[in-house]
């Protein structure tokens, strides 16, 4: 079995997630892990698809339904690397007048305190005159709480504000 990793990009319009698997349903194809979502009226997915097939034979299995919702389509090959979940243990939230450079300022001191991000998201809230940039992200470090907020004190001075706390998942 082959791995690839796809990613489809176009506009959000109801209808996209079950001709893409459907397509890749019927074409022999079986899905591993998947993320979908919508940012700013489009709509991304990234799936893990596996099946005795080329990379081209994957974007070909989508033409019809790529065309049909205006899609962009990318295949990439990749190791199937499932059942090697990796659970977060820190949650962290930060928030501050959006401007450019905030994702970059906040991920790097933490990934320079051993930050490993696993799951990241953001959103612009307030307003056009006021917007305000939030994002949360989940990660594992082997470093405690305390030990990332001091490496992300000094961005406190420029108005970001960052909470981590620690998260256990459960197991059964």
């Amino acid at each position: 079995m082959n791995w690839y990793m796809l990613t489809l990009v176009g506009a959000d319009r109801p209808g996209i997630t079950a001709a893409v698997t459907q397509a890749l349903f019927d074409h022999g194809m079986n899905l591993g892990e998947a993320s979908m979502l919508r940012l700013g009226g489009n709509f991304t997915m990234m799936l893990m698809v596996s099946g005795a097939v080329s990379a081209a034979a994957v974007e070909q299995a989508l033409a019809g339904v790529s065309a049909e919702f205006g899609l962009k389509a990318h295949v990439d090959p990749i190791d199937g690397k499932l059942h090697e979940h990796i659970e977060p243990n820190l949650h962290i939230r930060v928030s501050g007048a959006d401007r450019a450079g905030i994702v970059a300022r906040v991920t790097g001191a933490l990934a320079e305190a051993g930050l490993n991000i696993l799951d990241l998201s953001s959103d612009v809230a307030g307003t056009g005159d006021k917007p305000v940039y939030i994002m949360q992200i989940e990660g594992v470090a082997d470093a405690d709480a305390e030990t990332l907020l001091a490496a992300v004190a000094g961005l406190a001075s420029e108005g970001v504000e960052i909470s981590i706390q620690s998260m256990q998942t459960l197991l059964g």
